[in-house]
């Protein structure tokens, strides 16, 4: 893997709570004819659902054998796992009868069980959802490593601007409608059911 110093060199320094200095898809543009061919393909794997989605391809449990890129598979298996604890942990609290209880979230992800125990215990929608994000933004600098010039950093740039994008959405009306289409498909990518009035209540994804 080869050093990106020019590209990196020349991007804007991310700060989380700061207005994004370009948006998602501009960067995509930028690293168009920057990256390796092969880097370029995985850059579109970097997104915010940690692989529930199922691209062609990969996995759809959100597994990470097939992708070769370490920061990915790491990204992927954090952000499963903080949404299957937060998945189970509303599922304990709201003891829906007759609903199937949601899939186990996996061994060894202690952090992120932590994360989605304290992202309950926060009253307000907004601030869980904040303070989800912030844990998803140190994530994402803690599995970047040292090799600050290195694909991993375009990744985690990428990562970044979408977390800062989505942030924009908490600030309006419409973002909060927003958040509750994510919430919704969160709970059904995790294997559970989420009610309209459980959805409206502010439940954090």
């Amino acid at each position: 893997m080869g050093s990106y110093y020019y590209l990196i060199a020349q991007l804007p320094y991310l700060i989380y709570g700061q207005p994004a200095p370009m948006l998602p898809e501009a960067f995509k543009s930028l690293c168009d004819y920057q990256l390796e061919s092969a880097d370029r393909v995985l850059l579109d794997y970097c997104t915010l659902d940690g692989g529930e989605g199922g691209k062609e391809g990969f996995p759809s449990d959100g597994s990470a054998e097939l992708i070769p890129s370490d920061f990915i598979n790491g990204w992927r298996s954090w952000e499963r796992a903080l949404r299957l604890h937060l998945a189970r942990l509303r599922f304990q609290r709201l003891k829906p009868e007759g609903g199937a209880a949601p899939a186990s979230p996996p061994e060894g992800m202690a952090q992120a069980a932590a994360v989605a125990k304290a992202a309950l215990a926060i009253e307000s929608p907004l601030e869980a959802e904040l303070f989800l994000d912030k844990s998803r933004w140190d994530t994402i600098e803690a599995l970047q490593g040292t090799d600050y010039f290195s694909r991993d950093t375009i990744f985690g740039y990428f990562l970044k601007l979408l977390l800062m994008e989505r942030r924009s959405f908490f600030k309006t009306e419409e973002g909060f409608a927003e958040y509750q289409g994510l919430y919704a498909s969160i709970m059904e990518a995790a294997g559970g059911r989420a009610s309209v009035t459980s959805i409206e209540s502010g439940e954090p994804k």
